[in-house]
């Protein structure tokens, strides 16, 4: 089994909360937002946690089962199709990773059983759906770094995703971005306590000469 960087419950709460969005303003030169047509299954699905990344050949999903054996508990796969959409992904697999310890599910690619998915609330990140099956021949890679839609990824590197879409970030940035993050969500939560004290933005975000335009 790959041995990858152990983040504590606390930090993956921190940026769950602060969010993708947040993450990336505060500190974008050390991270990397993946294709933004990678996006959630169901509404409000977040999760962070350390990659997992593999790839499959197009239409052909063995390393995924291959990576269930292999893959640590609270990890996030990443799964590089090279943006060929079947269904690699369904029910049975969601059962056997929620039983692995799977913390939640990025694929460049497609998945199908939605209505399950959903149900089960397991944490889905997809190019698109598709009822088309795959077959099992190949396993290119498994746990080893690639890139994901054009994003470096490397076993251990942060993952969040959420709404705004999926955050990567290496696993040398993850304390800096999150001390970056936090500090731009309490700035940001200042300017909200004095909007509602009837400060406008261009006054807070020093665009007052804006005025008279």
């Amino acid at each position: 089994m790959a041995t990858i960087r152990h983040y504590d419950a606390a930090l993956l709460e921190q940026a769950c909360r602060l969010g993708t969005s947040t993450l990336h303003e505060s500190c974008g030169i050390l991270t990397s937002s993946v294709d933004p047509a990678i996006r959630s299954i169901w509404p409000g699905a977040s999760v962070a946690g350390p990659a997992y990344p593999l790839e499959c050949s197009p239409g052909d999903n063995l390393a995924i089962h291959v990576a269930m054996e292999k893959v640590p508990r609270g990890s996030v796969l990443v799964v590089s199709t090279g943006g060929f959409v079947a269904g690699y992904w369904g029910e049975v697999l969601t059962v056997a990773a929620e039983a692995a310890g799977v913390a939640g599910l990025v694929i460049d690619g497609g998945v199908r059983d939605i209505a399950a998915l959903t149900a089960r609330r397991f944490p889905v990140f997809t190019r698109g759906v598709s009822m088309r099956g795959t077959i099992k021949a190949s396993a290119p890679s498994v746990g080893q770094p690639l890139s994901f839609t054009g994003t470096p990824v490397a076993a251990g590197d942060l993952v969040v995703a959420d709404d705004d879409g999926v955050l990567v970030i290496p696993a040398a940035h993850v304390q800096a971005t999150l001390s970056r993050g936090q500090a731009r969500a309490d700035k940001e939560a200042g300017i909200m306590e004095r909007l509602r004290e009837g400060k406008t933005t261009l006054d807070l975000l020093g665009l007052s000469q804006w005025r008279a335009a």
